[in-house]
């Protein structure tokens, strides 16, 4: 039995508000509060009744934190203050739709919204606790907004933020201190011992190079295994060409058998997901599927029920750019050619398949290369959710741009894709390639540039 807490013991200084934004982010963010106190408003509970149902992680999200709830609560009403499990931890409880004696958020914003109903259990509770601080904590920026307005606290909630995102993202480092003898020796060598390039004190597990004097210039690789730099040759995959040093380290790190997670990051035009797509029908023989999948961030954030058709023609829409890609590859080459054929053939057998990311929920991935499109659009917890899936013989590929999010709870510091990169940074089985010139055509360019 979950014991309550007792008045005497329940004095922390904060009492934390979780809105539901919060809950889908983390469905354990309950615990990461360290000794103060949660609330949760019961309109939140009310929300996440909604959010149940269905396949997608949100919804995952939504039912784990239902079932915490129901354990923890035991035989108590959850209208008293509960430990929260752990060591420091304080204690939680839902708080009703009370309204303050000043203030009604639903009279004030002229209308009666979900959110209005959380800022006024809020504003209860600090009339209500007039000696505590009450912080109302979530994603939504809007929300943190109009409960400021109303004098309340609010907060992001930052577990897992990346702090300095610009520093992190860059995949490639550019050395040139060298001189034009030490590229010599690499180039004739291919492989030279890590001692030659002395300016690098420290080299980055799997990291990306490029090495440059007056004279000349190398692109290498440093091997995490047999502590050596390797000098990086331009190949061409499955009739894609890199056409920059970039472009030409991420088909390295896609081909590499050892480096078994990769993370390819750059605005748009870059060439991202056309080249993880070519790396993988490169390296089709060594999997037994080819699996590429996009989060569904609907339009105007609309559940994709709104959508006319079936489940197929709803969804098609959203994996269109994934199918522009592989038209891409297929243009390469002829009607007739082995490897226009060999792409059918992927596709009608399901060795290559396209769909949404929640469709992998209970699958175990093995012997499969995934490439997760999109990736910035992600929580944490989603992207540490797909990796878990990994068996034997997989190799996941992440590909997005931090700086084009499409939903509103995540931003460059806290989405799936910068936490990866934050965490695995070093690690020998990953690589990060951030892809910095645009190939698309010189008016993509141009837009990138100047808009």
């Amino acid at each position: 039995m979950t014991p309550l807490r007792s008045k005497s013991a329940l004095e922390p200084h904060k009492i934390f508000v979780l809105d539901t934004s919060v809950i889908i982010f983390d469905h354990d963010s309950i615990l990461k509060f360290a000794e103060n106190d949660v609330a949760i408003p019961i309109t939140v509970l009310e929300e996440l009744d909604e959010f149940k149902k269905g396949r997608d992680i949100k919804n995952f999200a939504a039912r784990e934190f239902i079932r915490f709830l129901d354990k923890v609560s035991d035989t108590h009403s959850l209208q008293e203050w509960i430990d929260i499990p752990g060591e420091n931890k304080g204690a939680f409880k839902i708080i009703m739709n009370g309204k303050s004696s000043s203030i009604d958020a639903n009279d004030i914003y002229s209308e009666d919204k979900m959110d209005h109903h959380i800022l006024n259990a809020a504003l209860y509770l600090q009339e209500q606790e007039p000696e505590k601080r009450i912080i109302l904590v979530s994603k939504d920026i809007n929300l943190r907004l109009k409960a400021k307005a109303l004098n309340l606290d609010a907060e992001d909630f930052k577990t897992g933020n990346v702090q300095e995102v610009d520093k992190l993202m860059h995949g490639v480092q550019k050395v040139v201190d060298v001189t034009h003898d030490q590229i010599v020796v690499l180039h004739s060598k291919k492989y030279v011992d890590i001692d030659l390039f002395p300016e690098i004190e420290v080299p980055l597990a799997n990291g990306y190079y490029i090495f440059q004097s007056p004279e000349s210039s190398a692109l290498a690789y440093f091997n995490p295994f047999s502590k050596q730099y390797e000098k990086v040759e331009k190949k061409m995959c499955y009739g894609i060409k890199p056409h920059n040093a970039e472009q030409t380290f991420a088909l390295h790190a896609l081909l590499k058998d050892e480096i078994k997670l990769v993370a390819l990051q750059g605005v748009a035009g870059t060439g991202k997901t056309l080249l993880a797509l070519a790396g993988a029908l490169e390296q089709r023989r060594n999997f037994k599927q080819v699996y590429l999948a996009r989060p569904i961030v609907p339009l105007s954030n609309k559940d994709i029920g709104f959508l006319p058709g079936d489940i197929k023609s709803k969804i098609n829409p959203y994996m269109e750019p994934l199918w522009d890609n592989l038209k891409v590859i297929k243009n390469q080459y002829g009607e007739h050619d082995s490897e226009f054929k060999q792409i059918n053939n992927m596709i009608e057998t399901e060795k290559l398949v396209i769909a949404p990311l929640a469709y992998i929920r209970g699958r175990s991935l093995s012997d499969v290369i995934f490439i997760v499109d999109e990736a910035q659009n992600l929580t944490p917890h989603e992207i540490k959710t797909i990796i878990t899936r990994a068996g034997d013989n997989a190799k996941f590929i992440f590909t997005g741009d931090v700086k084009q999010i499409d939903t509103p709870y995540l931003d460059d510091k806290s989405n799936g894709l910068s936490y990866l990169v934050d965490k695995l940074s070093g690690n020998d089985l990953f690589a990060h390639v951030e892809l910095v010139k645009g190939e698309r055509s010189a008016l993509a360019n141009l837009a990138n540039d100047l808009l």
